[in-house]
């Protein structure tokens, strides 16, 4: 058995061949991390509780908007997809989400 591989590279271009909502929700999904990254670096760098808090505490601001655009995003690329009842049920189960996230 030959397996042929061939660089998508050599015939087009990677990011022609990538969804475009499925790119947005991955590039949405980097950023958040590489927040999240740079947050734990200024912990480190401050060495000190009370503002290592803050920083965190700042990240629990970003986590949920990064959560309700990655799924807005997705959601908008499945409208054609999906009935509307399913649709709802997606929506219920996203609030449903945030409300477990946001509760204190």
């Amino acid at each position: 058995m030959h397996i042929h591989t061939k660089s998508l590279w050599n015939e087009r271009r990677f990011f022609t061949l990538l969804n475009k909502i499925v790119l947005s929700m991955a590039m949405l999904r980097l950023l958040s991390g590489s927040i999240e990254i740079c947050a734990a670096l200024i912990m480190l760098r401050m060495n000190q509780i009370d503002k290592a808090l803050v920083v965190n505490s700042s990240l629990a601001f970003v986590g949920p908007i990064i959560l309700i655009a990655t799924t807005t995003i997705g959601l908008v690329g499945l409208s054609d997809k999906l009935s509307a009842s399913k649709f709802v049920w997606v929506a219920v189960g996203v609030i449903c989400l945030m409300i477990g996230i946001l509760k204190k």
